[in-house]
């Protein structure tokens, strides 16, 4: 599509445009929580706890338990020594990044997310039109030779945009003589994936050779408006200690006290999400070559992007705008959700399928 849609209400497995019912294929709400009415529910019983918002500080000497209860949850399900919540993912990867401005040499990955960026030199690394794979070349031999002792390394835990997992193995091969910081940002991960939708935390943590930090925002898989951060008590206290995490306004309560209670249905959305992403896939058959994607991942990535408006002639609306520019070539993507009906995954297939006969065989 060359144009924005508008619409006035939260899309779900559909979206209504100028009078239209449109099929949904698109966003980040993988499990769908945002439009799940027993999570709804949790939410309101905990605004009828908590009201709307807190505008205090966490420095504040009256503090709402369900910060640390959330926190305590947080750490024991990904395997971290401790946890943090914000207000935003993007709050928590600023917050994160001043705390360690000192710290070391920042090397960013390519498509390294603007949270986690400090500097302009930070955008221009993130941009470079590089591969993962050279970056991570390029990484090892610059902290092998360089003269400096002290480097953070930043990137993402997988690619959301061209569905492209990566390899975390060179992490044991960086040299333990050297005080290395390994970010990752896991917001399109964490409730998706990793053991139970714990991310990539515990998968990482067994590399002793680096310090491992990992920032997530709630808000894609779960449909919480908060973010957090991964790492040791100690770093968790220098954090604290911080004037962003003490000068922010704390992630709303309400949200949090629904997450600590919303664990059956988020197992449940997860595994419909798993169900749904094999159908989709059995349905698709030879088509599935048109796609990149991560097994058990729900975001198909494609190059061929008049898919988007062939979908769009027959009522479904996929991913499809220019990013990280205006002047970028457009990403498009299916994404499919845990709120996806069956009927609904084989009507994309079979139009997918229709192009790949029309368009791409031909």
């Amino acid at each position: 599509m060359s144009k924005a849609a508008y619409t006035d209400h939260l899309p779900g497995r559909t979206v209504l445009l100028d009078g239209k019912e449109f099929l949904y294929c698109s966003g980040t709400s993988y499990l769908g929580m945002a439009c799940n009415p027993a999570f709804q529910e949790l939410v309101q019983q905990g605004m009828r706890r908590y009201g709307t918002n807190y505008s205090s500080s966490r420095r504040s000497n009256l503090q709402l338990r369900v910060y640390d209860a959330a926190e305590e949850k947080l750490a024991a399900q990904t395997g971290a020594e401790a946890a943090l919540t914000m207000s935003s993912g993007f709050l928590a990867g600023q917050t994160l990044v001043h705390a360690l401005r000192t710290e070391g040499r920042f090397l960013y990955a390519p498509c390294a997310h603007p949270a986690l960026w400090l500097t302009d030199e930070a955008a221009a690394q993130a941009n470079a039109p590089i591969s993962f794979e050279t970056w991570v070349a390029q990484t090892l031999e610059r902290v092998f030779t360089a003269t400096a002792e002290r480097f953070i390394l930043v990137c993402n835990a997988l690619d959301p945009l061209h569905a492209q997992a990566y390899s975390f193995d060179w992490v044991a091969h960086l040299p333990a003589s050297k005080h290395v910081i390994l970010i990752l940002d896991d917001s399109h991960g964490f409730g998706v994936c990793g053991s139970g939708g714990a991310g990539i935390y515990k998968e990482l943590s067994k590399y002793k050779n680096v310090e491992l930090l990992v920032v997530s925002s709630f808000g894609k898989a779960l449909g919480i408006p908060a973010g957090f951060i991964l790492c040791s008590r100690q770093r968790a206290e220098q954090v604290k200690a911080s004037s962003y995490f003490g000068g922010a306004s704390p992630a709303i309560p309400a949200y949090l006290q629904a997450y600590l209670k919303a664990d059956e249905l988020v197992q449940a959305a997860r595994q419909q999400l798993v169900a749904n992403i094999r159908l989709f896939l059995s349905e698709l058959g030879p088509a599935a070559s048109m796609f990149d994607f991560i097994p058990g991942y729900p975001v198909f990535s494609t190059r061929y992007q008049q898919l988007a408006d062939f979908l769009h002639q027959r009522g479904i609306l996929i991913s499809s705008f220019r990013y990280p520019t205006a002047a970028s070539e457009p990403i498009t993507r299916v994404i499919i959700n845990s709120l996806h009906l069956p009927e609904d995954l084989k009507r994309v297939a079979a139009a997918i399928n229709q192009f790949e006969l029309e368009i791409v065989v031909k």
